[in-house]
């Protein structure tokens, strides 16, 4: 019976998400739609987006990540991440392709969705790690009380988290190391970034076209990006927490303990299926809400970012205020969601469509080195209290 009911779930954000983007899109939002229909558009796009096909996939996803990394041994975060990077890098990817469209006809509307695919790549980054610095921040003020403390102050509807002595299973001390050295390599990968726009991506006479300083990451630096992003999954894959005991996870993790990895596997790819174009369908929202609301496109794509983000936010809120020793698994899945992320800007740079202008190229590097530097400093608090 709960087979049938799972299915019948996955297929149902599947089939959500294909109204969205073939009818919701193709017949509201575009086209020559009254300017009221395509708010109503918008709306649907982002309730039936956010509050349904993305918060039920995340759900998919934290159910099964946990019984994959026993069975492949690979990190339950490296498994979380790639479902839940997915939106961050469609997003990115499908502006980008836009906008390399564009190109020839209108370069300033090419640019504009440069700067959208660049933001919201970049801008999904620092909204993971802030949610993870607070998660992180409300564990480690229930180990010092030594009491449940509300995720937030007097929202019961956020949960609670536990000091971690009450813990089924508590997060390893290897578990953190290993969150703060994938946390480092990103800082690394960002600052590479930042640099190489800066030296080597200034765009001539963007100030005439553009109305301001312009950068671009350039091919041989996403190419380079590229592989060192792979290089840095590939290193950081193997997990650093022993199996989870059956007994003490959830009944839809039982579920899935007892199920196939190919069956597994089927679920999280139609999950992937219903993300893409919940996506998509997001990126021609966002871009027609820039139209009508005539909001800069960078402040667009960090909306974008967002909404991208939302799966991992989910998933490392619920393994935060789920007492079951996946605070770890939470920890090194946003470090690895972000280097996804990171591989999906050199993906885009490689296609030529990502951009940014002085200001925001500073800010929104800037904000995401000092959340890395917030987040390492509250890892290294837990990893006190774990080994007192």
């Amino acid at each position: 019976m709960f087979l049938k009911h799972q299915l019948f779930k996955i297929a149902t954000f599947v089939g959500l998400a294909l109204v969205l983007r073939f009818l919701v899109v193709d017949h509201l939002l575009e086209g020559q739609s009254q300017w009221w229909l395509q708010v109503l558009a918008i709306l649907i796009i982002f309730v039936v987006g956010i509050g349904y096909v993305f918060r039920g996939t995340a759900k998919v996803i934290e159910e099964t990540t946990d019984v994959l990394k026993d069975r492949t041994k690979l990190a339950g975060g490296f498994l979380q991440a790639f479902g839940t990077a997915f939106p961050d890098m469609v997003i990115g990817v499908m502006a980008a392709v836009i906008s390399l469209q564009l190109r020839d006809t209108d370069y300033v509307r090419a640019v504009n969705l440069a700067i959208i695919a660049a933001s919201t790549t970049f801008g999904s980054n620092i909204y993971n790690i802030m949610h993870a610095v607070w998660c992180i921040y409300r564990q480690n003020l229930a180990n010092a009380k030594k009491k449940m403390v509300l995720m937030f102050p007097y929202i019961k509807a956020g949960g609670s988290l536990r000091p971690l002595k009450d813990h089924q299973v508590k997060p390893t001390i290897r578990e953190m190391d290993s969150a703060i050295r994938v946390l480092t390599a990103l800082t690394l990968l960002t600052a590479f970034v930042a640099v190489s726009m800066v030296l080597f991506g200034r765009v001539k006479n963007s100030v005439e076209l553009y109305g301001g300083d312009l950068y671009q990451l350039i091919l041989p630096v996403g190419i380079v990006l590229f592989v060192l992003c792979v290089a840095t999954l590939y290193i950081f894959r193997g997990s650093e927490k022993p199996e989870s005991p059956i007994g003490e996870i959830q009944y839809e993790e039982r579920y899935y303990a007892s199920r196939a990895t190919l069956r597994i596997w089927f679920d999280l790819v139609l999950s992937g299926v219903a993300i893409l174009f919940a996506a998509e369908s997001m990126v021609m929202s966002m871009e027609t809400f820039s139209h009508l609301t005539h909001i800069p496109f960078v402040i667009t794509g960090i909306l974008a970012g967002l909404i991208g983000c939302m799966g991992e936010m989910i998933v490392v809120h619920n393994f935060s205020v789920n007492p079951k020793g996946r605070v770890g698994d939470a920890i090194v899945g946003v470090a690895m969601d972000n280097i996804v992320t990171t591989l999906g800007a050199a993906i885009v740079a490689i296609m030529g469509g990502i951009f940014l202008g002085s200001n925001s190229l500073i800010l929104i590097f800037v904000i995401i080195l000092a959340a890395n530097t917030l987040l390492i400093e509250q890892i290294s608090k837990l990893k006190n209290s774990l080994a007192k």
